[in-house]
């Protein structure tokens, strides 16, 4: 059973098992959100002007410095997510029985990292901001730039930038499990 017919889709399987199948798509889906990170500042931008925004200048002020802190979130998670990249692809080693979830840990931990450090960096500011220059009118500029889930107040100043930091804890709590599970899966398969 060695003919052509019957082993044509042997490179295919090769890839598969190898675990090129699940690093090169998630370096890929890594590069996407990279991307997604460059074009959210000029989002949110077009979602405020479209929300009519500009029609108080005090919301203008903190509207600017909020872009700004924004623009400056998503540079440093374009950054994460295109440093990890690389790193996906060095998750699961050639000849492993389990090599799935490895990356699919990485992308949990990530992801993790992704969101708490921009919840993190947006939130304390935009929630310290709000706070200072706006008060309860905080609540016209987080609905209207697509963070409703911000408030302004002293909690929040303090709670949001913690709410980070276990999110980033939690996700990589999460992937180091998994990758733990995995690593004892293809040591105990070895023995």
């Amino acid at each position: 059973m060695d003919n052509k017919f019957f082993t044509f889709i042997k490179p295919y399987l090769s890839f598969i098992d190898k675990g090129d199948f699940f690093r090169k798509p998630f370096s890929w889906l890594y590069i996407a959100f990279a991307v997604l990170n460059l074009i959210l500042p000029f989002y949110i931008l077009y979602t405020a002007i479209d929300n009519n925004i500009f029609d108080t200048p005090a919301i203008i002020i903190v509207f600017i410095l909020v872009w700004i802190v924004i623009a400056f979130a998503s540079w440093v998670c374009f950054q994460l997510w295109w440093d990890r990249k690389n790193k996906v692809t060095e998750t699961s080693v050639e000849n492993s029985e389990f090599v799935a979830t490895p990356v699919f840990a990485h992308f949990i931990q990530t992801f993790g990292e992704w969101i708490g450090t921009w919840i993190g960096i947006v939130g304390f500011f935009v929630a310290l901001l709000a706070t200072i220059i706006l008060g309860s009118d905080a609540v016209y500029l987080t609905a209207a730039i697509g963070v409703p889930f911000i408030q302004s107040g002293i909690a929040s100043i303090i709670l949001i930038p913690i709410y980070g930091f276990l999110i980033v804890v939690g996700s990589r709590f999460l992937a180091e499990m998994c990758r733990a599970l995995a690593s004892i899966a293809n040591n105990t398969k070895k023995n």
